[in-house]
């Protein structure tokens, strides 16, 4: 089979981490090729900044060298950019002559630095700080000259400076504006950073607009316009990027600020992608390393013509360490777009905290001096989180990045430029016997692009390193009435001479240490004889505290119709139910008396959710297509398919399931154990969310276009669930323990799935059977 054509324009950090992604997803499919503007293999630009310093060498902060390209059979044309595309004979010619034929093209053609345009802006001494040459351009200049100053206040001027000062010379920092790197920072944490760098030797120009470049052969220095002056031997212009489009409007592409694309990373012209710094996807052009890596993973699925949920944007934050300061910034921090803020300052150890909110939701965070909360806040900022998370202790200090990776679960994200987990982190430290920061960098890439999360690492790999080598962890058993395990007591229970017994069989059979069980192993002994068994029939009291009993009667979806809700109110009436509580879509008769409770129910004829030793699937709906005009799909009619399917079925714990017809997340689902979420190309598969305890944002197992299709992966992941967890354990522990991962590639098994649907229609039939069966008896055998 011949080889599909892939053709590359731009062999920076984006497009050359699609064309990994490719290769990883599809081996040896693609013929790759990639025409590079400069004379160098790929290499990390954002660490320029440290080879300028000093600190580190070209060589070191190459991604991939030559020999990569030799391995993986890609031809690499460097030093040899792109000049026209012929879309309509898919060829695309470079300034040396080269024709490359393509099938799939993509440009990341990234950004050009924006050099003002003043009088004497093209004097010799004048730079940017973009690539390697530049580089060595101001390197260069330090050995004869002594005095540079630098046109920006941002991140990029600063770092600039920082490496200028590191070569001998002297330097100021001219910004327009009143404070430094006012993108991320307000005016305290950046008055704050000012002061730590007048220490380091960097001097300041604030509020100043340069009016012209001074000199004659050479630059000379600056002329404001409030008529001051500033000597300079170099100037460095520091001052942001535009988009690199001119091969894209000369080729027919939709350009707005910067290539058009959609959720596939697709231009208007059909072939032809774009990815990185040069496209703007949704009106945003992104220039941080994390969003352009998560367009990359999206486009190279795209390409490989798998099924991919798109990009869907991305939020803006920062995890960095500018000259030897951590810094950290998220979301929306000016004081004039929020309602309130929580600040922490601390002057003894110079650091700054600030957590800004909006209708009582976290919208945006600032760090100085100490980033260990970075990724917590980053979370809460994504869930769109309540402003009581906030009232638990406060961060900081010198153990603040211990504390912050021991309270993170395996399979929570350290590195988010290259989607590095902390497990697969504490994984290769173990395993690779790694002693140094840079051992866990090069073997795991996390700390590799921004170095925003060296501090997380770091402080990982001293936990790890001071945790016992071979600590052993100690059986989790059901309980201390037993010594075996949830996994063990599951595997007992479904052999032949065990599964016919009831509970106090099972206890007496299996060597329990208490003959009547406790709390504990009681409801989960309950639960696994009766999941095993397909049917619910508890030995057990299962009164109230006071002794009454609880109905809760089914309501599909949350809808209710007027003669059920008569029927309630009437036996709420007719046997002086105390309390009836309305919440979570449901009604529940709270006080039933154990003599009435077998006649109220039959006069209710209607199914009941609520019964012991598990737990019912009960789905909250958004307001449905018919009344909000916002709605994608029909989220009512899916959440009334769903409870259907697991009528009488139960579940190892109380779940959270919600139905939104739109991604506006009406009814919550980003916060419940399993969301389904309309979107524009069908439904999304949102699990492991909780607003029980910490919160937490359920993250996304999957996307399907058709209706049946996200019905019957929804169902199979409740029924894994049932199958898979311990009694009481949450669908984010079970992610947690099994990963999320390995649960998509279990879900993506179609036998599988298959076996899981047919086990679960199996269950219910089963459930319905005895209901049927029980009625209208089955009350007062509970009571029995």
């Amino acid at each position: 089979m011949e080889k599909r054509k892939l053709v590359l324009i731009g062999n920076g950090m984006a497009g050359v981490r699609c064309v990994e992604e490719v290769m990883k997803l599809a081996p040896g499919v693609f013929d790759i090729t990639i025409f590079g503007g400069e004379p160098h293999p790929n290499y990390n630009r954002i660490m320029l900044s440290k080879v300028l310093q000093g600190d580190t060498q070209i060589k070191d902060i190459t991604i991939n060298d030559w020999q990569w390209y030799r391995d993986n059979g890609i031809t690499l044309h460097s030093g040899d950019p792109v000049i026209r595309i012929d879309a309509n004979e898919r060829i695309v010619v470079s300034g040396k002559g080269v024709e490359a034929p393509y099938d799939y093209l993509i440009l990341a053609t990234g950004s050009l630095p924006f050099m003002l345009p003043l009088p004497g802006a093209d004097l010799p001494g004048v730079t940017a700080f973009r690539d390697i040459n530049d580089c060595n351009t101001m390197m260069a200049a330090s050995r004869k000259y002594k005095k540079a100053v630098v046109i920006g206040g941002g991140l990029l001027g600063l770092e600039a400076a920082r490496g200028l000062l590191n070569l001998g010379m002297e330097v100021d920092v001219v910004h327009i504006y009143h404070h430094i790197m006012e993108r991320q920072l307000d005016s305290d944490a950046a008055e704050m950073l000012r002061k730590e760098l007048e220490k380091q030797g960097m001097k300041f120009l604030l509020g100043k607009h340069t009016e012209k470049i001074i000199g004659k052969k050479r630059v000379e220095g600056l002329l404001f316009k409030d008529g001051t002056k500033a000597s300079a031997d170099l100037i460095v212009m520091a001052v942001g990027v535009r988009p690199n489009v001119k091969l894209a409007m000369d080729s027919g592409i939709d350009v707005n600020r910067a290539i058009v694309v959609n959720d596939r990373m697709e231009t208007n012209v059909p072939g032809i992608y774009a990815v990185g710094e040069c496209a703007e996807h949704r009106g945003m052009v992104y220039g941080l390393v994390a969003p352009l890596y998560e367009q990359g993973k999206v486009l190279a699925k795209a390409i490989c013509g798998m099924e991919t949920e798109g990009y869907g944007g991305s939020i803006l934050y920062s995890q960095l360490k500018v000259s030897g300061v951590e810094v950290f910034s998220a979301g929306e921090i000016r004081d004039s777009e929020v309602a309130a803020s929580l600040k922490v300052l601390d002057g003894i150890r110079g650091t700054y905290k600030k957590v800004t909110v909006r209708d009582n939701r976290i919208v945006g965070a600032v760090l100085f001096g100490d980033s260990g909360e970075g990724n917590k806040l980053l979370g809460y900022i994504k869930q769109g989180a309540d402003v009581s998370v906030l009232d638990g202790p406060a961060g900081g200090g010198a153990d603040s990045s211990e504390d912050a990776v021991c309270s993170m679960s395996e399979k929570e994200t350290v590195c988010s430029c290259n989607g590095v987990t902390k497990g697969s982190i504490v994984a290769a430290i173990r395993e690779g016997k790694l002693e140094t920061f840079e051992e866990v960098r090069e073997c795991t890439r996390a700390s590799s692009s921004c170095g925003g999360c060296k501090p997380m690492v770091s402080a990982l790999l001293r936990v790890t390193l001071s945790s016992e080598e071979n600590e052993e962890t100690a059986k989790e058993t059901v309980c201390a009435c037993t010594d075996l395990s949830h996994e063990e007591l599951k595997e007992e229970i479904r052999r032949d001479n065990v599964s016919a017994l009831t509970a106090e069989g099972v206890r007496e059979h299996l060597g329990w240490k208490t003959k009547s069980g406790c709390a504990v192993c009681t409801p989960a002994l309950g639960y696994y004889l009766g999941s095993l068994k397909g049917s619910f029939t508890p030995d057990e009291s299962t009164a109230l505290a006071d002794g009454t009993y609880s109905v809760v009667p089914r309501m599909h979806g949350g809808l209710a119709r007027s003669e059920q809700l008569r029927r309630i109110a009437n036996v709420i009436d007719k046997y002086g139910v105390p309390h009836a509580k309305l919440g979570n879509d449901r009604f529940e008769l709270l006080g039933v008396s154990a003599e009435n409770l077998g006649a109220l129910m039959s006069d209710l004829d209607m199914a009941i959710a609520a019964e012991s030793y598990g737990q019912p699937v009960t789905v909250s709906s958004c307001e449905g297509m018919r009344y909000d005009r916002l709605a994608l799909r029909d989220s009512i009619g899916m959440a009334i398919a769903l409870e259907e399917q697991f009528e009488g079925v139960r579940m190892p714990t109380a779940l959270s399931v919600g139905v939104s017809g739109s991604p506006l997340h009406r009814a919550g689902t980003l916060a419940k154990d399993l969301g389904i979420v309309g979107a524009p190309g069908g439904w999304e598969i949102h699990v492991g969310g909780s607003s029980r305890g910490s919160l937490r944002q359920a993250q996304l197992l999957s996307a399907e276009p058709l209706d049946q299709a996200a019905l019957d992966l929804a169902s199979a992941f409740l029924q894994a669930f049932r199958e898979q967890a311990r009694y009481g354990e949450t669908t984010r522990d079970w992610i947690n323990r099994v990963g999320l991962v390995a649960l998509r590639e279990q879900l993506y098994d179609r036998a599988y799935v298959s076996g899981l649907l047919e086990r679960l229609d199996a269950d219910r039939v089963r459930a319905l059977e005895i209901a049927m069966e029980r009625q209208p008896e089955a009350a007062g055998e509970r009571v029995k």
